[in-house]
């Protein structure tokens, strides 16, 4: 009995109209020849911690634990921060002056049970998926009755407002 699960891809994108500003999320997740999208926005955030909840929530998303998973993102943020060990020196330093700290905290859990290969991508530049996360991010950040990103709020009032 062959008990190896096929492989997951997960494709993001966040989008922010004006930095700070309303901001959202997409992701694309296929396996085995189904597909899911998620999205969600919200009324005052920004575009890099857009670009880091939309592979946050799909990564928490994922059920399997030990996933094989890849992460297609044109977010060079999120893409560097694993793949040139950023994200571990920062846990090592304790987050010294970081920004966005609550989503790389969530991430780092989510990303701890699964397999996952991080991949940069040029964003806008017809990649089909990448295009169909864009339009689910802007679709969301233009949504009536946004809530409030509390981590933002709660960074912009300790005075650590990202730009």
């Amino acid at each position: 009995m062959n008990t190896q699960r096929p492989p997951i891809y997960l494709f993001s994108d966040g989008a922010a109209s004006g930095n700070p500003g309303p901001g959202g999320y997409g992701v694309v997740l296929r396996c085995a020849g189904l597909e899911r999208e998620l999205s969600g926005g919200f009324r005052l955030t920004t575009n890099n911690r857009m670009e880091l909840l939309g592979v946050t929530v799909g990564l928490e998303s994922i059920k399997w634990d030990g996933a094989e998973v890849h992460v297609w993102s044109d977010s060079s943020y999120v893409v560097k921060a694993v793949n040139e060990g950023w994200l571990e020196t920062w846990k090592r330093t304790g987050f010294k002056k970081k920004k966005n700290v609550d989503l790389w905290l969530r991430f780092d859990a989510a990303r701890s049970r699964l397999r996952v290969t991080f991949h940069w991508l040029k964003g806008h530049a017809g990649h089909p998926e990448n295009e169909r996360c864009d339009a689910l991010a802007v679709a969301a950040r233009s949504g009536t009755d946004l809530p409030e990103d509390m981590g933002y709020l709660a960074e912009a009032n300790d005075g650590q407002l990202e730009m």
